[in-house]
């Protein structure tokens, strides 16, 4: 690596960290073999900048690198998060007293799992409780999670259109939508402070889970989020008397965790699900 050449310092020495043995096998290995290429064109485009945290979060490309979605850069988002949550947390700005507490959900891109578990981890080590998805669900059920537990915070990880190659991380507040002012620049600005892995507190999962920091949504949220959705019937017979027919399909994301069982207490007696895109897949293969 040390015979590559690169347009700045920065990078060069960015490139020399990430194949460090401070970085698990799989980003060095990643790392060492653009650099075994003499691939400067990808090296420089994944090191030359940290992926930048803005108002939606973090959104980009999968893979080992500062300019990329990976594990390294979500656990250091999260803990910026939880600076923010744990110095902003306060009853008069309308959270309940108690435990800090935060909700996690993830959709079906590949890694999303990854990423939600590294970001449970940093907040449990940080004392925020954290609520995670049992599996992938959808982006309104975080909402919903968020305000039926009290909680302080939600993250969705979720690249929402872009194409399969890409993930992101986006930061919700305790009225269940995405931050806004003054939040959004708040959370930024702790964000960017967070420059390196030793300013990052973070814990083994099973541990986690153990002590109670990490817990599993289980059916009785599905339940909750399924029960308010009946809520919002005007006519509770009336999809049951019609012959309305509905075509329904996730496009292989996570809406159809629960969108077959909403679709069928609500009273749609004839629904025809695209069976060959229920499957989850991170390919989006259809």
């Amino acid at each position: 690596m040390s015979s590559l050449t690169y347009s700045s310092p920065e990078i060069a020495a960015r490139v020399t960290e990430w194949s460090s043995p401070a970085y698990d096998s799989a980003t060095r290995q990643e790392v060492e073999a653009l650099a075994a290429e003499g691939n400067v064109k990808e090296l420089e485009d994944r090191f030359y900048r940290t992926l930048e945290f803005g108002t939606g979060g973090l959104r980009g490309l999968m893979g080992a690198g500062t300019n990329r979605m990976n594990k390294v850069i979500v656990s250091r988002a999260t803990q910026g998060l939880a600076n923010y949550v744990k110095a902003h947390a306060a009853q008069s700005d309308g959270f309940k007293p108690g435990p800090l507490r935060a909700a996690i959900a993830h959709d079906s891109r590949h890694r999303s799992r990854e990423f939600a578990e590294a970001a449970a981890c940093v907040l449990a080590a940080n004392g925020i409780i954290c609520h995670l998805s049992p599996e992938l669900r959808p982006t309104p059920y975080l909402s919903f999670a968020v305000r039926h537990l009290g909680c302080h915070t939600g993250i969705v990880v979720t690249a929402s259109h872009n194409p399969k190659e890409y993930n992101g991380y986006k930061v919700y507040w305790n009225d269940g939508s995405q931050v806004v002012p003054p939040h959004d620049k708040g959370i930024i600005r702790e964000v960017n402070s967070v420059e390196n892995d030793a300013q990052v507190l973070t814990m083994p999962f099973d541990k986690a889970v153990a002590l109670g920091m990490i817990q599993i949504m289980g059916k009785e949220m599905d339940e909750a989020y399924i029960e308010a959705i009946l809520q919002q019937r005007i006519d509770a017979e009336s999809c049951r008397k019609s012959a309305v027919r509905v075509v329904y399909t996730p496009l292989h994301g996570c809406g159809g965790t629960l969108a077959l069982t909403a679709l069928d207490r609500w009273g749609f007696t004839h629904v025809f699900p695209e069976e060959e895109q229920m499957r989850p897949n991170g390919d989006f293969p259809t």
